[in-house]
């Protein structure tokens, strides 16, 4: 009966007070061992490299809540994830974009409980903190198996340009890969389906910052172990609405069920 909750049945919305993405490089076969069945790795080439990205979201949530619900029911959040760049077809040739999720924080018992209850997006609790202090905005987590403990912080007043080592030839092929993207796609082993999740949003202007990772603990463990993360690019985004629609199931050939 579980795993019939974790389809993402529940449509949500709420505001990002701030989204900050980190994405990260690797060599695209580091990668693919993450993949479920139905998805692909979403790639980009660079000479005669093929790289693969995962990303780090830091959100600030406000007034999270299904949407029958008043704003002023809604609840404020924090939480972190942690997703790879993914593709999805379907039969008729379409490509869905979208993120197979690792890992998610958050620091909220209800986010955590809900989360698991009605999701596969693995949710942990964890201590976060989220500051900002006049153009200087800070987050820092703390887990509890100190397997995804992180402290970052951006310059969101400045444009920066992209990272020293970045793989992407332009800010344009960047963007492409700064996330979140429209779809998250959760695979289900029990009856070999795929739910996809749509994503709606109003206003995304993300800006390219400047960004101090201090901690990062998350690509030391797993498939990560031993591997070199080249950071990529960073964005943040502010004050934006933002919402999922209830999950659509569909077969690993991209055929909706």
């Amino acid at each position: 009966m579980r795993h019939l909750l974790r389809r993402h049945p529940l449509p949500l919305h709420t505001h990002f007070a701030h989204s900050l993405v980190l994405t990260y490089a690797f060599p695209a076969d580091v990668l693919r061992p993450a993949l479920t069945p139905g998805l692909e790795l979403d790639t980009y080439t660079a000479g005669e490299r093929e790289y693969g990205f995962a990303a780090v979201a830091l959100v600030d949530l406000r007034a999270l809540r299904p949407p029958f619900a008043p704003r002023v029911l809604g609840t404020d959040h924090l939480m972190t994830g942690y997703r790879i760049f993914t593709r999805f077809r379907t039969p008729g040739g379409r490509t869905m974009r979208g993120l197979r999720i690792l890992r998610s924080d958050t620091s909220s018992r209800v986010l955590a409980l809900g989360g698991n209850v009605l999701t596969r997006y693995h949710y942990q609790l964890a201590q976060l903190g989220c500051r900002l202090t006049d153009d200087r905005l800070e987050f820092a987590v703390r887990s509890r198996d100190t397997a995804a403990d992180l402290r970052v912080a951006a310059n969101i007043k400045d444009a920066a340009p992209l990272p020293e080592g970045s793989p992407f030839a332009s800010e344009r092929d960047a963007r492409r890969f700064a996330g979140p993207l429209p779809y998250t796609f959760e695979y289900e082993p029990r009856d070999d389906s795929v739910t996809v999740v749509k994503a709606f949003r109003t206003r995304w202007e993300p800006r390219p910052v400047a960004v101090d990772v201090r901690r990062l603990t998350f690509f030391e463990h797993g498939l990560f172990a031993g591997t070199r993360p080249l950071l990529a690019n960073a964005f943040h985004v502010a004050w934006v609405d933002y919402g999922w629609h209830a999950g659509v199931r569909h077969r690993t050939d991209g055929t909706r069920i």
